[in-house]
């Protein structure tokens, strides 16, 4: 084993050459399109295996559902969405397992491989670093304005978008500039897995607000009070971890801790590495730095 449990996911050494990455994910609908829902699930499944830096193989569906609540073309329709997603990655959706549910679960096991000296770790970030994230934020505010039947998946067809976005291309550009750290944001929201690279450190990370991109209409639902669980609790454990100034209020800090579904990458690199980000056509934002401190993420 070269990389146990507690990082995006495992690496297993097969030889000096290749190393096998292995991850497994699941999540609830949150579109009401199944194919869409397939789609999505099965991007964010695929991205840890992006976050070490790896390339996806092979994949196992895991399916849990009421056979008495659904017809068989809302199965068949989520498969689809989830294949589709799978073939754009390069891999190969081998088998997989059902089981029944009161409410839907959807996701994938996946199986990558990454080359043992490239493995990009979510710890290792470096004072004078640059904190480079790759997607936009406010997917589980949005998609908890659809629940609440606020607006269409048309109306958030731009986060859909991101949504199915495969981290493929995120994570060669971390690979080529020479990431220090590496991880995507999901359920932890930005500052949740912000902290999670590096607590324990010598090092802070230090946001700028206004530097973090948003989806549209993300900051007047949060100041509605449409704002995920997953965002007030994240938010409640995270508090004593974070030093904010005086201008960020308690909406600000409610996105940078909302829970992301395929989120973006969020890695760290050298000042003078920035070029390599920009001769490709993927857009990433600089949200912020690496300093000499005690694991606290900084907000201004």
């Amino acid at each position: 084993m070269v990389v146990p449990p507690g990082d995006d996911a495992g690496v297993f050494l097969l030889n000096p050459e290749v190393a096998l990455v292995e991850t497994v994910d699941v999540i609830t609908p949150l579109v009401n399109d199944p194919f869409l829902f397939g789609r999505i699930s099965a991007t964010n499944s695929l991205s840890d295996i992006y976050a070490m830096g790896g390339r996806p193989l092979t994949c196992l569906a895991i399916f849990g559902f009421s056979s008495c609540d659904y017809d068989k073309e809302v199965f068949e329709l989520v498969l689809k969405g989830a294949i589709e997603s799978i073939h754009l990655a390069g891999a190969t959706l081998m088998g997989g397992h059902s089981f029944e549910d009161r409410e839907m679960k959807f996701g994938l096991s996946v199986t990558g491989i990454v080359k043992p000296g490239k493995i990009l770790r979510k710890e290792g970030a470096q004072p004078g670093e640059l904190l480079v994230l790759t997607k936009p934020l406010g997917s589980g505010i949005l998609t908890t304005a659809l629940k609440g039947g606020r607006v269409t998946e048309d109306d958030i067809s731009e986060a859909i978008r991101w949504m199915t976005t495969l981290n493929a291309e995120a994570s060669e550009i971390a690979l080529s500039s020479g990431a220090g750290a590496c991880t995507d944001i999901t359920g932890f929201g930005l500052i949740g897995h912000a902290y999670n690279m590096i607590k324990g450190s010598r090092v802070d990370f230090h946001i700028r607000r206004k530097a973090v991109p948003l989806f549209n209409r993300v900051m007047d639902f949060v100041e509605m009070g449409i704002t995920p669980e997953g965002a007030y609790r994240n938010l409640q454990f995270l508090r004593e971890h974070i030093i904010f100034s005086p201008e960020i209020t308690e909406e600000d800090l409610l996105v940078l801790s909302d829970p992301q579904t395929s989120g973006g990458l969020l890695f760290t690199i050298k000042k003078d590495r920035t070029e390599i980000l920009d001769k490709r056509r993927l857009p990433y934002w600089v949200i912020g730095e690496v300093s000499e401190g005690s694991g606290k993420i900084r907000i201004d």
